[in-house]
């Protein structure tokens, strides 16, 4: 049993350095058994950040797609014409480029979507797959499949859906806004996943227009199914463009039916509003005021480097830094909240019991060299090393000016 203890390390919201203790894996309360010993010399130490949304097996094509709109119906588009091609170790490759990225960037767990149709069948899940097994030294890989190509209204996709998740996919997502029957795709997906009991992650309400509202629709399916907790949102611009007492409603609605949000602001941002110039909106979901409300909410990358994202370095701190100007974050208080939406409340959105820097908590971790945890968020700081399960997975050497 490998034990490490780690002294001099600073824990946000603690004013005296603190000694971290190590066995098998996890945190424990201490050991009097000889152990390696770590000198953090006051750094500050998170438990690992989260990953809650992105799209390994479309990352890195922006190179292979025609780019002239920049509009979501040309990003899917060009996407679907991109994948055609795909095959199984192309998406392998470009899913581990991104995952290294990830990884020195402090993701220690991630749920990745993947698209499912009779065109890609189960050829990118298969490469995921791969990925999830190889790389779980560093990070835990978490599968969710989806059809992004719509479900009812393209024959074959469901079957794929059931094949992928008899074959090991974690739970299913869903694109509606897609469908031929939006509502229709919703009761399905829920049918689904309680036959397989999985839980479930859409895409929804992708656009500024207040008409074709979705979320309606899986917070009434959320209630019938009794599926609280089990079900996310992802992109919900459509709430961008609520006043505050409206959204404050529907925000105590997705609090009480346990309907959780994911605001992707990098995609977000790039892709809507482009129809206006003069006070164009910013098009990001208001996770400050949905948290509020008692929602449980996430930051995430969504895409890197392809039609929907042309841009993209993996950082979850980079994520939650863009938020906080968006939403005009600024204070400590605020600062906390944005990096939670890439740590503690991303644990809770994944339903994870062993998350944190408590004995029984498994030892993933990370190390900035700040004094204050909201710093993190405000300077965009790297981190300087990661550990899963009590291993380093990586070291970031500082920087050294070299004065004449």
């Amino acid at each position: 049993m490998k034990r490490l203890n780690i002294i001099n390390a600073r824990l946000p919201g603690a004013e005296a350095l603190q000694t971290l203790y190590i066995a098998n894996g996890h945190f424990v309360a201490a050991h009097n058994e000889p152990a390696e010993t770590l000198d953090l010399a006051g750094a500050l130490v998170l438990p690992g950040l989260l990953e809650t949304h992105i799209h390994l097996d479309k990352a890195c094509i922006i190179d292979r797609c025609r780019q002239q709109e920049g509009t979501l119906a040309e990003a899917i588009r060009e996407t679907a014409r991109a994948k055609a091609d795909f095959n199984e170790e192309d998406v392998y490759q470009r899913g581990a480029r991104v995952l290294e990225q990830a990884i020195i960037q402090g993701t220690t767990r991630m749920r990745t979507h993947i698209e499912i149709d009779p065109v890609i069948g189960l050829t990118g899940f298969r490469a995921i797959r791969r990925l999830q097994a190889d790389y779980a030294w560093a990070l835990d890989l978490q599968l969710c499949v989806f059809p992004q190509e719509g479900m009812l209204n393209n024959p074959g996709t469901e079957t794929l859906l059931c094949e992928a998740l008899a074959s090991g996919a974690d739970l299913l997502g869903g694109c509606p806004y897609t469908d031929s029957d939006p509502i229709g795709q919703i009761q399905r997906l829920f049918a689904l996943a309680q036959r397989y009991d999985v839980d479930l992650d859409f895409h929804l309400d992708f656009d500024l227009s207040p008409e074709n509202r979705l979320i309606d629709s899986v917070i009434e399916e959320t209630e019938r199914a009794g599926w609280g907790g089990r079900v996310t949102v992802g992109h919900v611009t459509k709430l961008s463009i609520l006043d505050i007492e409206p959204l404050r409603a529907l925000g105590r609605r997705l609090a009480d039916a346990g309907v959780q949000v994911t605001a992707l602001p990098a995609t977000d941002l790039f892709l809507t509003a482009r129809d206006r110039f003069a006070l164009q909106p910013r098009g990001v979901a208001p996770l400050d005021e949905l948290d509020r409300c008692g929602v449980v909410c996430s930051l995430s990358t969504n895409n890197i480097a392809n039609p929907f994202t042309p841009f993209g370095d993996a950082s979850l701190v980079r994520q939650a830094n863009l938020f906080a100007n968006v939403r005009q974050l600024g204070t400590q208080g605020d600062l906390l909240r944005c990096l939670s939406w890439i740590s503690s409340q991303s644990a809770k959105l994944l339903r994870l019991t062993d998350y944190g820097l408590t004995p029984g908590c498994l030892a993933d971790m990370v190390i900035f060299d700040v004094t204050h945890a909201g710093q993190i968020v405000a300077q965009i700081a790297p981190p300087i090393a990661g550990f899963k399960r009590g291993r380093q997975t990586f070291n970031r050497p500082q920087a050294v000016l070299n004065r004449p």
